[in-house]
């Protein structure tokens, strides 16, 4: 039966919505866990949000004649897409650039190596607010930055890192997860 209470808009949840961590960092199994400590908080994403690319591409087997007679996937791409406009923060220049291409702070100064070593594949997560005030996480086990858009410089608007990431199989062959609860129905307040 529909129902409208189902139906749902999302906001970033207050503080940070995308964290980012090294492989091999322990993952959340659910949406209210709290993060492990070698999530860093990417800041603030522009105001379009984020954008899953989850669709299958297939080719079409034809008899002759022209008649289709099977359908084969051939690829499952998993994609998020978002920018990245806390330009000043260390973590997002370290999440564009590469951990390696980025050292030093505002205060000692911050160098950027631009240069053409492959980025690192590295853990995701997403958290948001889904209307009622339930929470929903994205999980990507394995993410690399597959592009990052042109970098505008411009006085009317904030600069930022238009940023995809490709989500790659997991031992399991999983992309991503995704976990929605109320707040209050789980281990809230679990251990970093």
């Amino acid at each position: 039966m529909s129902d409208v209470k189902n139906v749902t808009t999302a906001k970033p949840k207050v503080g940070g919505a995308i964290y980012s961590a090294p492989l091999g960092t322990p993952l959340p199994k659910d949406a209210v866990s709290e993060l492990n400590e070698k999530f860093k908080s990417l800041g603030f994403i522009s105001e379009d949000g984020m954008t899953n690319a989850n669709s299958p591409e297939s080719d079409n087997i034809k008899a002759w004649g022209g008649q289709v007679v099977a359908t084969v996937q051939t690829e499952k791409g998993d994609t998020f897409s978002y920018t990245l406009i806390e330009a000043l923060n260390v973590d997002v220049l370290k999440e564009v650039y590469g951990k390696d291409n980025v050292s030093g702070d505002l205060d000692t100064g911050i160098v950027i190596k631009a240069n053409a070593t492959p980025m690192e594949e590295h853990s995701l997560v997403t958290d948001m607010i889904m209307s009622g005030g339930v929470l929903k996480r994205i999980v990507i086990p394995i993410g690399k930055v597959s592009e990052v858009g042109e970098i505008v410089y411009k006085d009317d608007e904030a600069s930022g890192y238009e940023t995809t990431i490709a989500a790659l199989p997991d031992t399991d062959e999983n992309t991503h997860y995704e976990y929605i609860q109320k707040p209050g129905n789980g281990s809230e307040g679990g251990t970093k």
